[in-house]
């Protein structure tokens, strides 16, 4: 009956957080991929957008294991968890032609991670 349990946890928190993971490489892999939007540092915003709903995802499924029942430690957790991603998407992206890679690439990655928790936890005080 546990096994049932552990299953549907896996489903319905951490399968979100690895299909999220994979669409975010799969969009590196794309050579020349550019921001849909048109305004200078567009850039930027997709990836305080794309990491602060992968921050909210990765706390999300987090919560769920023992030692990290807090929101605080899920957030936190998330926020390191996340910038270590994107610091790996950012090495990959650096192998796919007409691709950057950049810190500041990864500044707003990281941004966009704590912008989430500080919205999670905004949203969720008593």
């Amino acid at each position: 009956m546990a096994h049932d349990g552990t299953r549907r946890t896996f489903v319905r928190y951490w399968l979100p957080v690895l299909a999220y993971v994979s669409l975010i490489f799969i969009l590196s892999a794309q050579p020349g991929l550019r921001p849909p939007f048109k305004f200078e540092a567009s850039d930027k915003v997709a990836h305080i957008l794309e990491y602060g709903g992968l921050s909210f995802l990765l706390a999300r499924a987090l919560i769920t294991l023992p030692r990290l029942e807090s929101l605080l430690l899920a957030g936190l957790s998330a926020v390191v968890l996340g910038a270590g991603i994107a610091v790996a998407d950012e090495c990959f992206q650096s192998t796919v032609p007409n691709r950057d890679s950049s810190v500041y690439d990864w500044i707003a990655d990281t941004l966009g991670l704590s912008l989430a928790q500080v919205v999670t936890v905004w949203f969720k005080r008593p």
